[in-house]
């Protein structure tokens, strides 16, 4: 089997759970071994997040998965202001903040700022690798992490809703843009702080979540149905 497959990864699942998954039904209905089938994605998901995961199925496409991590991706983001998390989302250490309660005109303002090609220093808590060990793990472990600072692109950030705390968010980005970082540089703009409280991938690249599979509907005849060559 070749091609690609979208599905709509649901929260607590990572990345790679839904590649195991999707793998194992392969691999059954070709009669190999899990070990023995392709499958990869173009870009993780972090656990807490859903929505749009480009699998990429067999050697042909696999082969081809930096051509697919590349592509633009467009996120729906809920973020809570005069809060902060150790992780930069709902699984970390959350912890209330004192600080300025910006209006939805000061919102509007500072959401302009960060449109563009923007500098971002990646999180701690991120899937980099530091001499060869994830920067996650080293972050768990206690110890400290410095990832280099690097260029990203916002084509569009636009609010769905505002009332604070709580923000809502469309933001349309180049291949390796931390949205947690976004939450929290606009939040520190604006004078506060700020974590991801819900994230939701809706695009990548010429990829839509409307033509995603759910995972609970998975089966080898929807992959067949469904797979794109």
């Amino acid at each position: 089997m070749q091609g690609v497959l979208l599905v709509d990864k649901p929260a607590t699942w990572t990345s790679f759970d839904v590649v195991n998954y999707v793998r194992k039904i392969v691999a059954n209905d070709e009669g190999k071994k899990p070990k023995n089938v392709k499958v990869g994605h173009s870009g993780t998901l972090d656990p807490f997040a859903t929505g749009l995961l480009v699998l990429l199925i067999g050697k042909d496409y696999t082969r081809q998965a930096t051509k697919y991590t590349k592509l633009d991706k467009t996120y729906e983001i809920a973020m809570k202001l005069g809060y902060k998390s150790s992780t930069g989302d709902p699984e970390g250490q959350i912890e209330e903040v004192l600080g300025s309660e910006p209006t939805k005109e000061h919102f509007s303002q500072v959401i302009t700022e960060f449109t563009g090609v923007i500098t971002q220093v990646p999180p701690a808590f991120s899937a980099i690798k530091v001499d060869g060990v994830r920067a996650y793990k080293l972050a768990r472990a206690g110890q400290e992490v410095n990832l280099e600072p690097r260029e990203v692109t916002i084509n569009n950030l636009s609010i769905i809703s505002y009332d604070f705390p709580d923000a809502r968010l469309v933001a349309d980005v180049s291949s390796g843009t931390y949205i947690r970082v976004l939450v929290e540089d606009i939040a520190l703009k604006l004078g506060t702080c700020a974590y991801t409280t819900d994230l939701r991938r809706t695009q990548v690249g010429e990829f839509s979540i409307d033509k995603a599979v759910k995972i609970d509907d998975l089966d080898i005849e929807l992959i067949n149905k469904n797979i794109i060559k």
